[in-house]
């Protein structure tokens, strides 16, 4: 394996207006993956214009100065490539992956939706994907089983006024009372050149991209004043645990038990990241081994633990289980945290460690296996740490971790006394 988790070569460079672009050449196979980074997730909105981040993730398909509704993916995918965007709380990404002779169709679009979408924003295009993103709240969080856990977890684990206080789907009164200008105002103050990172990995040079990259970007105007997010980095500790009991339409009793822990990027969250995969990933897991497999109380494919990678805030590490038929809600959640809580208590053998760090080798070499999934990768940590080979100390950072340092921090951190936030479903009667 070798040493670094990012092997291959890395170029870059700033255009004058800001832009950081980033390059990563790879000639296995004639593709090339096209990634944009804006600084601008749920964390950066004002009170009143929550959820903005994530309807501009719309709103960025639906046509510029030069390119017609929907014209965007039509002309990537005639081109034989993919195309997609996420939000979350720390950014906001747009990305393609293309034949290598369709890049500087890729950029050029790129390039027209960051300086060209405003003048093209209509308020029937603005209303329109206000009704698309109500709809995907009812489809994914408000009419499917436990699917509000997340918009629940987020104000108990932060406090009001905290940048990841608030889901990135956002308030759907905030959206509504907002105009076409407030909306044109948020695009203008953060989709510039200098608050985002460009990455190009694949059949390219780091001569073509940059050369291309200024002839399509250089001339967007750069924003000298974007607002930085608040600061979330301390989190008062209140010292008591804090939850919540939900009677809803869902099949069977579950539970979930989150904690803040450090920030994404930190040596913390790198043992935070070992510790749930000892806890939580797969078969082998202790959650798995005690609930599913021993005592038999949470359903198999129901039971497991994860970090949430959120860079600038203690991070939450979430455990959950869904009940057998014939379990309640207080079986499973104190079987639940008796497994969480002996991780203080009981060491990390060699074995769980072992695994661990293999199942997170290859996940990573999984990410790294795919163009599209280096560049995201890439534009990750120039954007969040100012260096996109930084994403090379990752792995080598798990693999370093111990089963002290395991222990330790679950004895520092994952205490009921520590805010410990437990959020649990409970199936309504029905009637007979």
């Amino acid at each position: 394996m070798p040493d670094s988790g990012y092997p291959w070569p890395i170029e870059t460079t700033r255009l004058d207006n800001g832009l950081r672009v980033v390059v990563s050449e790879d000639r296995t196979a004639p593709a090339v993956a096209v990634n944009l980074w804006y600084d601008v997730g749920s964390r950066h909105e004002p009170d009143g214009q929550t959820g903005f981040a994530h309807l501009f993730e719309h709103l960025m398909f639906e046509g510029s100065v030069n390119v017609a509704k929907t014209e965007h993916m039509k002309l990537i995918q005639g081109s034989g490539g993919s195309l997609n965007a996420t939000t979350n709380p720390d950014r906001t990404n747009y990305f393609e992956t293309v034949p290598a002779e369709h890049l500087e169709l890729a950029l050029w679009l790129e390039a027209d939706r960051m300086g060209g979408l405003v003048p093209a924003l209509t308020e029937e295009t603005l209303d329109n994907q206000r009704d698309v993103v109500k709809n995907e709240r009812r489809q994914r969080y408000e009419n499917v089983p436990y699917g509000d856990a997340w918009l629940r977890l987020l104000p108990l684990l932060y406090p009001p006024r905290h940048p990841y206080h608030h889901a990135t789907i956002g308030s759907m009164a905030d959206l509504n009372a907002a105009d076409l200008a407030t909306f044109q105002a948020f695009h203008a103050t953060y989709y510039a050149p200098n608050n985002a990172v460009l990455t190009v990995v694949g059949d390219t040079t780091a001569a073509e991209v940059f050369a291309l990259a200024d002839k399509y970007f250089g001339a967007l105007p750069m924003r000298a004043d974007i607002p930085a997010a608040p600061d979330g980095r301390t989190v008062p500790l209140t010292g008591q645990p804090a939850g919540e009991t939900v009677t809803a339409d869902v099949p069977a009793p579950r539970v979930y038990v989150a904690h803040r822990t450090h920030p994404f990027g930190t040596p913390g969250y790198d043992v935070a990241t070992v510790l749930a995969t000892v806890l939580g990933s797969g078969r082998g897991s202790r959650l798995y081994q005690r609930l599913a497999d021993g005592e038999r109380i949470a359903q198999p494919d129901l039971v497991g633990a994860y970090g949430v990678d959120l860079a600038h805030a203690p991070a939450p590490l979430i455990a959950t289980a869904t009940a057998r038929p014939g379990v309640d809600a207080e079986r499973l959640r104190a079987g639940l945290t008796e497994v969480i809580d002996e991780l203080a208590t009981v060491p990390v053998t060699a074995a769980e460690l072992d695994r661990a760090k293999a199942l997170l080798s290859t996940l990573w070499w999984r990410q790294m296996s795919t163009v599209d999934g280096r560049a995201d990768t890439l534009g990750r940590y120039a954007t969040q740490f100012g260096d996109p080979a930084k994403a090379g100390e990752r792995l080598p950072a798990w693999l370093a971790v111990t089963a002290e340092q395991i222990n330790e921090l679950a004895a520092e951190l994952l205490r009921p006394d520590h805010d410990r936030v437990t959020l649990i479903y409970v199936p309504e009667e029905k009637s007979a």
